[in-house]
């Protein structure tokens, strides 16, 4: 049987629903189910993701017989509306969209009104209202121009620009025909000048190179960056759709417009939404009419409201989640155009997920499912403190909530520069296109001039949980001086500004912010995902301070506390320096003193404040030059500190570098070459833990041993700690209990877990040095080249970010089995940047870990995922976020 490629919706004949996502796209799929829910949906048909496989594997060719199923598809939308394409008298006009299997907009290729051309818009203008016939003809040029043929989007911004200046108009919907006229012509010449092409005159051409545009969309550099953000796979292709045209630019009662059938930034169960009355498309920047909320609707087109807000709750009960619909108004008839994913705030996801399971309409397992982990820790992100009465610059609309503060810049390969110089930058642009993605991923915040609660900017904002500002009047761009104004005040490019994305208000400067207080709902979410995850969550620690708000966020004890950092405080540094310095054991013995009573308070504070839950403290790592400083300045004024000869000093400090430090002169090394660091790091955790215990507390001391890559390294250690703990514990006369692990950073020791975990009380995967050492890769350096890497494929994702499942999974699964092997008993956990990683978490609960262990504010995100991975797959619904 010859393979199908294209998919009719309309009426009986409808082939698709809801459940063809894969090989529809989700547009295609939901426009089939619309129909099958009585829903008035502007008939069409769908050419599958397969046909878009087989055009990028056979370079740029269709399938045998798809032109002929298109053809035959193109005659029954012809049936339907009694209307032919291409004919003079009365014409079919269709629009051509993209529509993946999940929500990627940057590979959305759209086109409106083909079948028009010269012969056909003068006949139609004779018969119909001449300026509604020139405003669909110079829309399809256009969006033909930069959707087919790649001309860049401002060289038609720019005409239009040009031309309501002249003829003194702030929009295009109230131009002459003459007006309309003109920029046909215009249009039609910055194509020939900007493409080397003509605007094809046949209709057939128009549709045929237009499915073609979509096809090669997917390919695209854009495409491409924001599918190896989310982790799409390549080979999932592209549907397209055809759908009849309907017209929202006939008049008062006619109009286009976004609604939600709940808030998608406050989780509010309400209608709401955007409306532009008598327009069709707002797709050039210089050319967006003023909108109206949708609920104005009920005083202006009642009926139409009535219609919106029963289709919304039609969606919503049909697919259980949050619908979000596009819709044309033609002449008091409402048609839904598509529904798909609505993008929400992950404070409104967390609403909207527990609202539902209150309401039944969804069980917790589902609810859970909603939530996207991976922005969750967003909700934790400051916002501007008012009390501190900052200055306002301007305000814009609030388009996505939170704070940001960051150096403006005006293109977004300088925002990636900034961050991957570890600095912060404020995106700030006219409005924001597809190619601006990878720009807004590294930017803190987006400013924009233009644009509203459902522009680009606005949905890619709130998808990524930044900050963003959008509609801001005052705000005008120089970007050849590399400046711009707000309110009226110059900021050159890399000066600081604040965004407050709720308020939509714009700060010079840096303004000092607070963190939001979390809502029931989330406490609720929370409490569901703990009832169903076995995976435990602790976090990363390094001070009493965090230790409290990492248990604040329910993390279930510390998986790391790197010792190093405690020391680089200015009251303590001195005396590291001292120790690294000394002369003798005996010199190093005194100053280690020195060191004692500051570490057996950090510890004390800590288990404190984790008092009932385990406490895992990594003994010293760094290598020890790192502690020293490398200026002349700051060398000499060691010198006179330490009472060192400056030559001395210089010399010590030059006997301590390494070629490779990673690799060094580090972790458990420097506890066997001087023992004594680790005796007095021992003798401090297990004097605190005493001293706790004495008054009642509850203390779970473990013990990591960092860099371990031989057993006997390990057994050495471990000897010398034991020591200490018999030691301290008699002396204190209590009874604690304690483990002494080691970190698994090298891949012999995950080769050799067995021998290890015959010693061992537990094991922690270390994934960051781990991965290194496994790649051979500097986390630190990596950066100069990765982004080469993700965009040829080499890799799907960032290893140090994401598991590489058949690379450092494989390793890790290895180490797992041995270590079980040879000690059932064994804890097993894992404490890299991928414990805060979703797709890393499933992977941790599959080989059966104890725990992960992450940054404090990621530790609620990490409950959730290890719920989800606990749950499974549930089948997705229009509204959950990719």
């Amino acid at each position: 049987m010859a393979a199908k490629y294209v998919y009719f919706f309309g009426g009986e004949k409808t082939e698709g629903n809801a459940g063809l996502r894969n090989l529809l796209g989700e547009k295609g799929a939901n426009l089939a189910e619309m129909v099958n829910l009585g829903i008035q949906v502007p008939s069409g048909f769908t050419i599958s993701t397969e046909a878009c496989d087989f055009y990028q594997k056979n370079k740029g060719k269709f399938p045998t017989k798809l032109w002929d199923e298109i053809l035959i598809n193109l005659k029954n939308l012809e049936e339907i509306t009694g209307k032919k394409f291409g004919d003079k008298e009365n014409p079919l006009l269709i629009s051509v969209r993209s529509g993946s299997r999940s929500y990627i907009p940057i590979a959305e290729s759209t086109v409106l009104n083909l079948g028009l051309n010269d012969e056909i818009s003068k006949q139609l203008s004779n018969a119909s209202n001449e300026s509604f016939s020139l405003d669909c003809y110079s829309r399809l040029i256009s969006m033909f121009g930069y959707s087919v043929l790649n001309v860049e989007r401002k060289v038609f911004e720019s005409l239009i620009e040009k031309k309501k200046k002249k003829v003194g108009k702030a929009s295009t919907q109230n131009f002459s025909p003459d007006n309309y006229q003109v920029l046909i012509d215009r249009f039609k010449v910055a194509i020939k000048k900007n493409s080397e092409r003509e605007f094809p005159q046949d209709p057939l051409k128009q549709l045929k190179m237009a499915i073609e545009a979509v096809f090669n969309s997917w390919d695209s550099e854009s495409s491409k960056n924001y599918r190896h953000i989310k982790g799409i796979p390549d080979e999932w292709g592209i549907a397209v759709n055809v759908q009849a045209m309907v017209f929202g630019n006939l008049g008062e009662n006619s109009g286009r417009g976004f609604a939600f059938s709940r808030n998608p930034e406050s989780g509010e169960k309400k209608i709401c939404g955007e409306f532009w009355s008598n327009c069709q498309t707002a797709s050039l920047a210089t050319d967006i009419p003023n909108s109206v909320a949708v609920s104005s609707l009920k005083e202006t087109l009642p009926d139409i409201y009535l219609a919106i807000t029963e289709v919304c709750q039609k969606l919503e009960r049909r697919y259980q989640d949050v619908a979000s619909i596009e819709f044309m108004v033609e002449e008091n008839q409402l048609y839904t155009l598509q529904t798909e994913a609505a993008q929400r705030t992950p404070v409104s996801a967390i609403k909207i997920a527990f609202d539902m399971v209150q309401e039944g309409l969804v069980g917790k397992q589902n609810a859970l499912m909603r939530i996207p982990t991976d922005q969750l820790d967003t909700v934790f992100h400051p916002m501007v403190d008012l009390k501190s009465k900052p200055t306002v610059l301007a305000k814009g609309l609030g388009a996505s909530p939170g704070a940001a503060s960051g150096k403006v810049v005006f293109c977004p390969q300088k925002a990636q520069e900034l961050a991957e110089k570890k600095e912060k930058a404020i995106l700030v642009r006219t409005e924001t296109s597809p190619e601006d993605i990878r720009g807004m991923e590294f930017a803190q915040g987006i400013l924009t001039m233009r644009g509203g609660k459902t522009s680009h900017s606005t949905v890619f904002a709130k998808a990524m949980g930044k900050p963003c500002v959008s509609s801001c009047s005052s705000l005008k761009i120089d970007e050849k001086k590399k400046q711009c104004h707000i309110g009226g005040v110059r900021i050159k490019e890399l000066e600081e500004i604040t965004l407050d994305g709720s308020s939509g208000n714009i700060f010079k400067g840096t303004i000092k912010t607070v963190q939001p207080k979390l809502s029931a709902a989330f406490t609720y979410i929370m409490k569901w995902a703990d009832e169903l995850r076995e995976l435990k969550v602790r976090a990363n620690v390094d001070t009493p301070h965090d230790a409290l708000v990492a248990r604040d966020f329910g993390a279930q004890g510390i998986g790391l506390c790197r010792t190093e950092r405690m020391f680089f405080q200015a009251n303590r540094i001195l005396y590291v320096r001292a120790m690294i310095l000394a002369s003798d054991q005996k010199v190093r013995e005194e100053a280690l003193k020195n060191l004692l009573p500051i570490q057996r308070s950090d510890f004390t504070q800590i288990f404190r404040a984790m008092d009932g839950l385990p406490v895992n403290i990594r003994l010293l790592d760094l290598p020890l030059h790192e502690f020293l400083p490398t200026k002349p300045l700051a060398i000499k004024n060691l010198s006179k500190e330490l009472n060192i000869p400056l030559k001395t000093l210089q010399s010590k400090i030059d006997s301590l570098k390494e070629a490779n430090p990673m690799l060094g002169h580090r972790g458990c090394r420097l506890g066997i070459t001087y023992p004594e660091i680790y005796q007095m790091q021992a003798r401090a955790i297990f004097e605190a833990a005493c001293k706790l215990v004495k008054k009642g507390g509850k203390v779970f001391p473990e013990i990591m041993i960092p860099l371990v890559g031989h057993v006997n390294e390990f057994r050495i250690a471990r000897e010398l700690l034991d020591q200490v703990a018999e030691e301290v514990i008699q002396k204190n006369g209590v009874k604690l209990k304690y483990k002494v692990g080691a970190m698994i950073e090298l891949p012999r020791a995950a080769l050799t877990a067995d021998e290890i975990s015959r010693d061992a009380d537990f094991l922690s995967f270390g994934t960051n040095d781990l991965t290194q050492t496994l790649y051979g890769l500097c986390r630190d350096d990596a950066w100069s080249f990765m982004a080469e890497y993700l965009k040829k494929g080499i890799f799907l994702a960032d290893p140090f970010s994401t598991m590489d499942r058949k690379g450092l999974g494989a390793l890790i699964e290895i180490a797992v089995q041995k270590g079980k092997s040879s000690n059932q008993n064994i804890q097993l956990g894992a404490c890299g940047e991928h414990s805060g990683d979703p797709d890393s978490i499933d992977f941790f609960c599959q080989l059966g870990l104890d725990y992960v262990s992450c940054s404090p504010f990621q530790v609620p995100a990490s409950r959730l995922a290890a719920a989800q991975a606990a749950i499974g797959d549930i089948p997705s619904s229009i509204g959950i976020s990719n």
